[in-house]
């Protein structure tokens, strides 16, 4: 007995204490939260009363992406989307200030016995201080600036103008907002969607990427389950309403505007992301302001870029698509597309992806060639090779379709025919070294590894960094910075930021003007010999001339082109890097000759005056050598005065001269 009554006391003077540091810490909890109901008392009031925090304008300032109502009121949304929000997302949500604490206490133990972040209890008030913020890390510091801002806006707002913003500004996979949800997925307005509509759209922000239906309708039927199920736990419908709504047959429509413009919503994300590294904008009027962005947007070259992708990518498969126009006169990128179909895909290849450019980075080199030394008549021998090195390692790069010439060949041949032998010997006779500097010096910022195999494309390079690249030639010398936004103004009017326009000259404009006239040679019936134009198939088709390069690794496909007005570049190849077919060939030369011919159908298209200090020689296109009357093709090449050939000269033997360097090393 007295064992018992001892234990029996210890028992009660642990409860007591225990009881008085529970009680402290719920006067700490108590006190804490005064406190911060005071200062958030105090503080401004966020303002949360427009669905966007920027609105966007194209280079004509007109609006895009815009249009409808900006924000819809409680009274305008569907009963169903409310209830089944609140079902789903924060049952509680008109109990409590902000904070599911329980919720919170189950996801913190949860989190610690795993070792990450993975479990969430984020109340309806904190998503949406969440969206505020446009920052979804996982971190602590976020979490805490989220904590924040919930309690300022259940400080200054009522729970209806909180749920309210919340369901104007949630991601509904890549559509934000269920005014433009209802439009985008069934074409009508969020107060006309019925209990299968509804359950199906609430559930796809838990995870937009994966429950769109749009993207997987299978997962998104069982999210849409889900939604139902807890409606129906929570006394909101009944089982047989809710198998009612999952068996209905919906049909999906994936567009929201009627200017057909389906891809705008990359050029706008590419715009934000831009936005939020502009470092004089303060974040918290990219969080709250309502901006108004002036963007780059060419509609015209949108639309020609756009259609020729829809066109040629149905029935594709899984290969995906990139493509880019941009003025290269300042870097402003007119058009857009991120992938083949945005509401599968937010991921944005045009911007984000690093691939291998394959023969679209012999232009580079051969410019450097020009302004070491080298003509557009200087040969090397075409045949296959195996490069050996001092540490006994060994290349053998092939030729497409194993051609070879077994015979010297001019540059303007080796450009014409993408001659992966004369780009590897021109590439070690420079130096390495030296094409990694010239990329660097036109703007393309990716670290690139100084090997020979650089030459052929190996290394991975962003589709923007190769618009910059090739702006340079396209006007003549200057490299550009790469932008979406031209200025940037606040509510009330006020310019935050103006694009400066800072390009500065890299390149030598004549020796730029004969590798221009090169580029040329791809599509240039005189080449047709032991091997034809890597471009030719596009001749019947070009009405304009254009500098055009393409570029095949086994993964990639690639083609860049330009002319003084406008650069285009296009990219197929797929997400998992998977080896391409012989079909999918087909796609990306025929969508670069439809985009540029549609876009410059009504306008003057321009070309490269010859400058004073260039003169064109008539040549043999294959071995370079000046052009006598038994010679049954003739093409006018261009030279830096001095450096063209004449008759009876005896040109240098740079096979000879690279033979011997590779000796001495």
């Amino acid at each position: 007995m007295l064992i018992l009554y001892g234990i029996k006391v210890i028992i009660l003077k642990i409860a007591k204490k225990v009881g008085k540091i529970l009680g402290i810490f719920l006067l700490i909890f108590v006190g804490a939260h005064v406190c911060l109901y005071i200062y958030c008392l105090f503080t401004p009031k966020p303002e949360i009363n427009k669905s966007q925090s920027y609105y966007l304008f194209d280079k004509n300032d007109e609006p895009f992406l815009n249009k409808g109502k900006d924000w819809i009121s409680l009274d305008e949304i569907s009963d169903y989307v409310i209830s089944a929000t609140l079902s789903t997302e924060d049952k509680f949500f008109y109990d409590h200030f902000g904070f599911d604490y329980l919720r919170i206490a189950k996801a913190v133990g949860t989190n610690i016995v795993s070792g990450d972040m993975k479990e969430g209890a984020s109340t309806i008030t904190q998503q949406y201080a969440r969206n505020l913020f446009l920052n979804f890390d996982k971190t602590w510091s976020r979490k805490i600036d989220e904590a924040m801002l919930a309690f300022e806006l259940e400080t200054h707002y009522s729970k209806d103008e909180i749920l309210e913003g919340y369901l104007n500004t949630i991601n509904y996979g890549g559509v934000f907002g269920i005014e433009n949800a209802a439009h985008y997925y069934f074409g009508k307005s969020a107060s006309e969607l019925d209990l299968a509509e509804a359950s199906m759209l609430v559930g796809i922000p838990q995870s937009p990427s994966n429950y769109s239906p749009l993207v997987n309708e299978e997962l998104a039927k069982k999210r849409q389950y889900t939604v139902l199920s807890l409606m129906v736990k929570n006394d909101i419908i009944t089982q047989e309403e809710a198998d009612l709504a999952y068996n209905t047959n919906l049909s999906y429509i994936g567009k929201m505007y009627d200017d057909n413009l389906d891809y705008l919503f990359y050029f706008r994300d590419a715009v934000v992301n831009e936005l939020t590294e502009i470092a004089g904008i303060p974040s918290s009027l990219i969080e709250t302001g309502g901006l108004k962005i002036y963007t780059t947007l060419d509609k015209e070259a949108q639309e020609s870029l756009e259609t020729s992708v829809k066109k040629q990518m149905q029935d594709s498969g899984e290969i995906e698509v990139a493509g880019m126009m941009m003025d290269p006169n300042d870097g402003s990128v007119l058009a857009i597309v991120g992938g083949k179909d945005y509401s599968v895909s937010q991921f944005n290849r045009a911007t984000s992806s690093k691939r291998q450019v394959g023969s679209t980075m012999k232009p580079f080199l051969y410019y450097l060639a020009l302004e070491s030394g080298f003509t557009a008549s200087s040969s090397f021998t075409s045949e296959k090779t195996t490069f050996t090195f001092s540490n006994d390692q060994s290349y053998t790069p092939k030729n497409y379709n194993d051609k070879y010439a077994d015979g010297p060949i001019s540059m303007g041949a080796a450009i014409a025919y993408s001659d992966n032998i004369y780009a590897v010997k021109t590439n070690l006779f420079l130096g390495e070294d030296m094409l990694v500097n010239m990329a660097n010096r036109v703007g393309i910022n990716d670290e690139l590894q100084a090997v020979p195999s650089l030459a052929l494309g190996t290394e991975e390079i962003s589709l923007m960094d190769m618009m910059v690249g090739y702006s340079a030639f396209a006007n003549l010398g200057n490299r550009v910075e790469g932008h979406f936004i031209r200025k940037v103004e606040d509510s009330k009017g006020n310019v935050l930021y103006e694009f400066k326009d800072q390009k500065e000259n890299v390149l030598n404009s004549s020796i730029t003007f004969i590798l221009n006239e090169m580029l040329t040679y791809t599509y240039d019936s005189a080449f047709i010999d032991y091997n034809y134009p890597t471009i030719i198939s596009l001749l019947p088709r070009i009405t304009n001339k254009y500098a055009i390069k393409s570029g095949t690794t086994n993964t990639d496909l690639w083609i860049m082109g330009y002319n003084k007005d406008v650069v285009v570049g296009i990219w197929n190849g797929y997400d998992d890097n998977r080896n391409l077919s012989n079909e999918d060939n087909k796609y990306h030369k025929e969508i670069w000759i439809e985009t540029m011919e549609n876009y410059l159908k009504d306008k003057e298209a321009h070309w490269y005056d010859v400058p004073d200090n260039v003169v064109g020689v008539l040549v043999n296109p294959i071995t370079g050598e000046i052009a006598n009357e038994e010679d049954k093709k003739k093409k006018l090449f261009y030279f830096i005065k001095g450096t063209e050939p004449y008759l009876n000269q005896t040109k240098p033997d740079l096979d000879a001269v690279f033979k011997e360097d590779k000796k001495e090393e």
